[in-house]
């Protein structure tokens, strides 16, 4: 059996900034991570030299981290045919975020494809293709954009394995694409994991490939599959369950690729406010064989 490559969603701020980041992730007994360079609302970002770079991986050295994965920011919607702005927008910042994701030692970008905001799928498809297209005909760096699969709430793009590949089947340098596969986007979009979860993986290999899963986002669900609602729950407290979660993360066939808990915190007692991380715990209940 391969080392599990386990981690979570960490933050990365302050004056220690991605030290901060890998000091957080060693606390949890992770040996890889995902952070945003800012955030993930915004486009306020420091300076690469202000990130503090040298002294986090030196520290992640002695802590056995091993990997980073880069998260782009949520505002970047390739998908927008209806405001130009927003897509110029979108292509100007997808392609810093690429430079600063190569600066900070990462392979992996993981990007939201975008909403279409009521153009329908087949203009959002042909916007994101010609966005990518653009940033990476423009840039040599050695990353990975990490296309994510989608719940499908509202416009999003990339619901189903098909809208993916229609992607894929649009952009020049494939060689530059990967997918980020997201457990609770998954079953949200209506594909039955739990109870096919084999028949899943066939579909998504005979449409994509299963080499082409860079990272996978390890989350549970609060809602039925085929929701389209993207609510994402604590390990094995929602209708994904553990057992079909431990299966993916111990799943050989994923070995090379980051596993990332993006799950919600937790309330402490008689509080509402949730201040708690689950993932030292998480991460120990996954690793069990």
């Amino acid at each position: 059996m391969s080392e599990i490559k386990l981690g979570s969603h960490v933050g990365m701020s302050g004056k220690e900034m991605f030290l901060g980041s890998v000091k957080e992730a060693a606390s949890y007994g992770a040996n890889v991570l995902m952070l945003y360079t800012g955030a993930p609302q915004n486009t306020r970002r420091k300076e690469i030299a202000d990130l503090n770079i040298d002294a986090g991986w030196e520290y992640a050295g002695k802590a056995g981290i091993k990997e980073i994965v880069v998260h782009a920011p949520y505002i970047i919607n390739l998908a927008n045919t209806v405001k130009p702005e927003t897509f110029e927008l979108a292509v100007e910042f997808l392609s810093k975020e690429i430079v600063r994701t190569a600066a900070m030692k990462s392979r992996i970008l993981v990007l939201h494809p975008g909403s279409h905001v009521d153009a329908g799928v087949d203009a959002g498809i042909a916007q994101i293709v010609k966005g990518l297209n653009m940033v990476l005909d423009a840039d040599d760096n050695d990353v990975y954009i990490a296309l994510e699969t989608m719940a499908g709430k509202g416009s999003e793009v990339g619901r189903t394995f098909e809208e993916l590949k229609r992607i894929y089947d649009g952009v020049e340098r494939k060689d530059r694409l990967r997918i980020c596969f997201d457990t609770c986007h998954v079953s949200d979009a209506g594909y039955p994991l739990v109870t096919d979860y084999e028949g899943v993986l066939k579909q998504f290999d005979d449409i994509l490939g299963l080499d082409q899963i860079a990272v996978i986002h390890v989350n549970d669900s609060l809602n039925p599959c085929g929701a389209h609602k993207d609510r994402h729950a604590n390990i094995g407290q929602g209708t994904i369950g553990f057992d079909t979660l431990h299966k993916i993360v111990h799943d050989e066939r994923f070995a090379a690729a980051p596993k990332i808990l993006e799950t919600p915190w937790l309330c402490a007692e008689g509080s509402k406010e949730k201040t708690i991380p689950p993932y030292k715990e998480e991460i120990a209940l996954l690793r069990k064989p």
